[in-house]
């Protein structure tokens, strides 16, 4: 890029784009930089993006948005339809349905955080070591996650729960459980397209034990397409979530939570079909955004996608 083109840019924008970066703090910079411009530019991605942020800030200031905890009961006005009072509705219990689909943003996003923090950092453990070591450490490792594999999420998530018992918690645990092998898979993969790198040759003469191999080199590799992966799996452990809640065995009551307030609403479907189709709305909506958000981050940080197009 030539000087006058710099010139062009505002003084914030120019150092980020400058040929040579004066240090890694700022090449990473320029990456990052380089990734937003290259995201902003889908506006299918943006979308995803916006969907996502909206459910978090609607999370994070839950009680100003619903003006209640959503879990108030009034008879009289049980199953009222959608109006200027109650935006949604209300359910067979008389609860404000708005005030519950706000409130049950939380779970969903503790869901997600919770079993995000546990699979990542699963599979990219069993994953590089079973690639990095091989032999009979990646012969068990790989056998151990292609049992996970062969059964079906939910139906594995649902026998974990039968034995931890329904709840929040052990719901997250059954997911997470359930969750973790695909990202195995994919560290590995990633492992063996590394390990004869020449870089990793280069820190294996200069002395470099596995474990610095793994954790400072093999593990920030692999990181970008194992965030791409969860990002694309955020919808299956929405509706993985949202199957045990529909089933009881996730959020109890008064909890609100979206699977279980489909379960609960279904006996309404054809004369009060506010009652679970809203809550069926919500799922679909947020589930779309984080397809669309993982598309456009896949765009981003894999290279082999871009190069593909």
């Amino acid at each position: 890029m030539s000087d006058g083109t710099l010139g062009t840019k505002s003084g914030s924008a120019s150092w980020l784009l400058a040929d040579s970066p004066n240090n890694a703090f700022q090449a990473r910079c320029q990456r990052l930089y380089i990734g937003w411009l290259s995201f902003k530019s889908n506006p299918i991605a943006m979308l995803g993006l916006a969907i996502v942020l909206f459910l978090c800030l609607v999370a994070l200031f839950a009680p100003i948005v619903a003006g209640g905890d959503g879990t108030t009961q009034n008879l009289a006005n049980r199953l009222a339809p959608p109006s200027a009072e109650h935006w949604f509705g209300t359910d067979e219990l008389g609860r404000d349905i708005f005030a519950r689909i706000v409130w049950g943003s939380r779970v969903t996003l503790y869901i997600i955080f919770l079993v995000s923090i546990i699979v990542m950092p699963i599979g990219l453990l069993i994953g590089t070591t079973a690639g990095l070591l091989g032999g009979a450490v990646d012969s068990t490792l790989m056998r151990i996650t292609d049992i996970f594999l062969a059964f079906p999420r939910l139906i594995l998530a649902l026998a974990f729960v039968a034995v931890l018992g329904p709840g929040l918690e052990n719901a997250v645990l059954a997911i997470a459980l359930t969750t973790w092998s695909p990202y195995a898979r994919l560290a590995r993969a990633e492992t063996l397209t590394l390990r004869n790198s020449e870089y990793i040759m280069a820190a294996q003469i200069l002395g470099a034990s596995r474990i610095r191999i793994l954790i400072a080199h093999i593990m920030p590799m692999c990181l970008s397409s194992t965030v791409v992966r969860l990002t694309l799996d955020m919808a299956g452990i929405i509706l993985t979530a949202a199957g045990l809640g529909f089933l009881g065995l996730g959020a109890q009551p008064p909890l609100a939570e979206w699977g279980a307030m489909i379960a609960s609403g279904r006996d309404f479907l054809l004369d009060q079909w506010w009652v679970p189709t809203i809550p069926g709305i919500a799922i679909l909506v947020v589930s779309l955004g984080f397809n669309l958000l993982g598309d456009g981050l896949r765009d981003v940080l894999d290279p082999r996608s871009s190069g593909a197009k």
